[in-house]
């Protein structure tokens, strides 16, 4: 409930600072005092976009702060997901800038618009007249019937369903039409990795290859070399290794004759050492060639068709070919598991819909039992109301589709007279007796949902004599459950707050402005014995105004 209101520097408001209790609260004024400045404040505080002409001075900061007791509305989840500190006393602040800007606040931690939106629909309910055109929407008669019908968590299950069967059904159609488009490019995909998986490519290959086929394809001119070389080193007479072993003999003799000499010895005992291992791996190279037209051939076709495969893939090395392979290989696999998946998905789908229908079932059996007793309640209530004749004829209708709250169809048609013409609710209603249904349907609302603090703005427009009595009782029952305003013409509505404030203008400084004043006993008086009687209160207008406020 709305606890506090505290506005600055806003509009012809130059600073008001009010409580409020719990019950029916009345506002009365004089047309043009300034009431709609006060809804104008709540709905800025409530999340409306702000505009910098609605400031008195902008020159200065407009301030508007609100207190609010939220214990009974279970909001500590919203604190949750907001990240925001819960406080039983919450406590909201909307700030317009002299630069036009505008900040928000939850208990003095800075939020956006969306979040102050999203608190303040479940905080205060203000209910104007074009607002009333509500009540001909289909999505509200559903919220009221759900109310009574106490579907609250089966719709939200349902919902959960819905919003998950519309994921998976995105699902399976992006596959569908990924399965159109990979069975085109399948065949083509499977030829390729084909033709490199039986290529049975391995890194660093090639360059095996490309030797293997330069030794091969050279065999007689390495023969011929190896021979002669060996033959060069081997020769008994002119020999490199006779005629080193003959240097080596020479040196060994001078050796110790001087260091120099010495070391040069030992170069040549290397040298020889190495010469004579060279000579080894010259016979055991030249014994291990062997003319291979075969494998030759063979070779050659394997360095062919490595050459052909990275031309064609336009790469420069195998490792990039097996890379390619892979990725061909997932193609593949995954348009061969589609169907697989397709048919899994559509499983899941099938066994959603089944949960799906088993709780629009529920739903719906809920709602045919609430729906007689909504619409008895509402024609009990408009008959206090001055409509003795108005009557609904509703039905309800499963059918084959998901809507957003169930497989319903609702028809909820009304007419005002007896043996009138049923119709849909804006076509046939009048802005009065849609008021008048309106604040029935509210009535009953407030007993069966934790509404939150409710603002009626006129909606007694239209109405006097007793049907005024019967929509103050009205607002007066709904008060004992949540917090009631209304701002009226009425004497009668006026009469029955718990307690009475008043708009006003004044003149102060040579400046306009707007004030809010609860109201004493005898003031109260007066200003009821006014809307009664005018300005010119008389002794029969004081004595009617008691009558309404002790009676």
């Amino acid at each position: 409930m709305l606890r506090g209101l505290s506005i600055k520097n806003f509009a012809l408001i130059e600073q008001l600072q009010v409580s409020f209790d719990a019950g029916l609260v009345t506002i009365t004024g004089e047309t043009g005092a300034g009431k709609s400045l006060l809804l104008g404040a709540l709905g800025l505080l409530l999340g409306k976009r702000a505009d910098l002409s609605s400031v008195k001075d902008n020159s200065q900061k407009c301030i508007i702060e609100g207190v609010f007791s939220i214990h009974k509305y279970d909001l500590i989840s919203f604190f949750k997901e907001e990240e925001l500190d819960y406080e039983e006393e919450t406590i909201i602040r909307r700030e317009i800038l002299p630069s036009g800007k505008s900040r928000a606040f939850i208990n003095d931690t800075p939020v956006t618009l969306q979040s102050l939106v999203s608190l303040g629909a479940r905080l205060i309910d203000i209910h104007s007249q074009h607002q009333t055109l509500e009540v001909t929407t289909n999505d509200f008669q559903f919220e009221v019937l759900d109310a009574l019908a106490k579907v609250d968590r089966e719709i939200k299950s349902y919902k959960r369903g819905l919003l998950l069967l519309k994921e998976k059904e995105k699902e399976v159609n992006a596959l569908i039409e990924n399965q159109e488009t990979f069975t085109k490019e399948y065949e083509y995909n499977s030829f390729l990795f084909n033709e490199l998986e039986e290529a049975k490519l391995k890194p660093g290959e090639l360059e095996e290859i490309e030797e293997r086929y330069e030794r091969l394809n050279n065999i007689e001119e390495i023969q011929e070399r190896l021979s002669s070389s060996i033959s060069i080193v081997s020769s008994e007479e002119m020999g490199v290794s006779d005629q080193l072993n003959t240097i080596k003999g020479n040196l060994s003799k001078i050796a110790s004759y001087s260091g120099g000499l010495k070391e040069i010895s030992e170069r040549i005992e290397s040298l020889y050492i190495e010469l004579d291992d060279i000579q080894v791996s010259l016979v055991n190279e030249l014994e291990k060639l062997e003319a291979d037209p075969q494998q030759l051939e063979e070779t050659s076709q394997r360095l062919q068709l490595l050459h052909h495969l990275q031309v064609k893939h336009n790469v420069s090395n195998i490792e990039e070919l097996i890379i390619l392979k892979d990725e061909l290989q997932q193609k593949v696999s995954k348009t061969e598991s589609l169907s697989e998946d397709i048919e899994k998905l559509q499983t899941e789908i099938a066994t959603i819909k089944a949960q799906l229908d088993e709780l629009a079932l529920k739903i719906h059996e809920k709602r045919n039992k609430a729906l007689p007793l909504l619409v008895k309640e509402l024609e009990d209530i408009l008959k206090e109301l001055g409509m003795p004749n108005a009557s609904f004829k509703t039905s309800l209708a499963l059918q084959d589709n998901y809507l957003s709250n169930g497989k319903e169809v609702l028809e909820f048609l009304f007419s005002a007279n007896k043996g009138g013409t049923f119709g849909a609710l804006k076509k046939v209603a009048s802005g009065g007796e849609l008021s008048r249904i309106m604040l029935a349907i509210k009535t009953i609302l407030s007993r069966f949902a934790h509404l939150p603090t409710i603002i009626f703005d006129e909606i007694d427009t239209g109405v006097s004599g007793e049907i005024a009595h019967k929509m103050a009782d009205l607002m007066l029952d709904m008060s004992k459950n949540l917090q009631v305003f209304s701002i009226t013409h009425l004497p009668q509505i006026a009469a029955n707050g718990q307690s009475h404030y008043k708009v006003f203008k004044e003149d102060i400084n040579d400046t306009t402005v707007t004030q809010l004043k609860l109201l004493t006993e005898e003031e109260r008086i007066n200003e009821i014995a006014e809307m009664i009687g005018g300005k010119s209160i008389s002794d029969s207008a004081l004595t009617h105004a008691k009558s309404l406020l002790y009676n």
